[in-house]
């Protein structure tokens, strides 16, 4: 019987590696959940979530052409409740634009909280790029590095 792509099966961790863990299906054949799909969280030591013996619910995610199955448990459970779900990295940006709400900024900084003071920074160097673009003469190069635009 084979196995179909995005069919849930259980089966049981029968290995596992530093990279994954091997499940053998009820079908009679084996793949492989790679560590990044074992859990919804970063996962550092895949012994900390599987042990061998452990029967669990997989998702087929893919069967390349040497018939080598990839499976993925954290795509065959429900998502995580919204306090479970991994936050965000500073780097991801968002596709929404990040606004400041805060208060605006106080004239004495002794009182200012620190997001009132990087509003403020932000605010002041913005004023200055701008100061400064308006005032210098327009240089353009071109991608060889010469000048293109000098008189």
């Amino acid at each position: 019987m084979q196995v179909e792509i995005g069919q849930i099966y259980e089966g049981t961790v029968t290995g596992l590696t530093n990279f994954g863990a091997f499940v053998k299906l009820p079908t009679g054949e084996s793949g492989m959940v790679h560590i990044s799909e074992v859990a919804a969280v970063y996962v550092t030591d895949i012994k900390d979530h599987l042990a061998e013996g452990q029967t669990v619910k997989v998702k087929v995610i893919g069967v390349n052409e040497n018939n080598k199955i990839s499976l993925s448990i954290k795509q065959a459970a429900p998502p995580p409740a919204a306090e479970e779900r991994p936050r965000r990295r500073n780097n991801v940006r968002s596709s929404r634009p990040q606004t400041w709400q805060g208060t605006p900024p106080a004239a004495d900084p002794s009182t200012m909280s620190f997001e009132d003071m990087m509003a403020k920074f932000k605010h002041d160097s913005d004023e200055r790029m701008s100061d400064l673009r308006r005032s210098s003469p327009e240089v353009r190069s071109n991608r060889r590095g010469n000048g293109g635009n000098r008189s």
